[in-house]
């Protein structure tokens, strides 16, 4: 039997509770989504404007960050995405607010969109149903042990968040929340 000693017991789990710390202007952490960050279409009539976040950096072997925006009180029984990005080089520590247009303009050089489930890549802001409880709108930062995520332009959200997991090193995340 291998003997353990407090030690090493204490260091692993000291490690294991470091996070990536998260942080936005126009989203901050506990805070209210405002019209900018709710969408445009599907009832919902706000700016559509992805906030701005900054994180700190990943652990030693980080090769790429992803990042997510997912609803888990949508009434579909799955939850909601709303922002996937993936194959942000490791040099990125933060994005710029709008920097979740559909055409990934203000996205460092060779960082891929997801599609949402609105239909299609970049940010879909909030909208959940009028009347609705508080939904929770949660940005996660991954940093990743890989450098590229491979799968299909088409993915859905859950399939690149299965590829995020399987490569994840460490993360860390806000959640705001919004209702109408």
């Amino acid at each position: 039997m291998r003997s353990v000693s407090l030690f090493s017991l204490l260091a692993c789990s000291t490690a294991s509770m470091a996070a990536i710390e998260v942080s936005s202007k126009a989203a901050p952490d506990g805070s209210v989504l405002t019209q900018s960050q709710v969408f445009a279409g599907f009832g919902c009539s706000g700016q559509n404007i992805s906030p701005d976040l900054s994180w700190s950096a990943g652990p030693q072997g980080t090769k790429s960050y992803a990042v997510t925006m997912y609803d888990p009180d949508a009434p579909t029984g799955s939850g909601w995405w709303h922002w996937v990005v993936y194959n942000l080089p490791a040099s990125t520590l933060s994005l710029p607010v709008g920097a979740g247009t559909p055409d990934g303009a203000k996205l460092p050089a060779g960082a891929v969109q997801g599609k949402t489930d609105f239909g299609g890549p970049g940010f879909g802001g909030a909208c959940p149903p009028p009347g609705d409880k508080p939904h929770r709108y949660i940005v996660t930062v991954y940093a990743l042990g890989t450098e590229k995520i491979e799968v299909a332009a088409d993915s859905t959200g859950a399939m690149v968040g299965f590829m995020i997991h399987a490569n994840m090193l460490d993360k860390g995340s806000i959640t705001t929340t919004y209702s109408r």
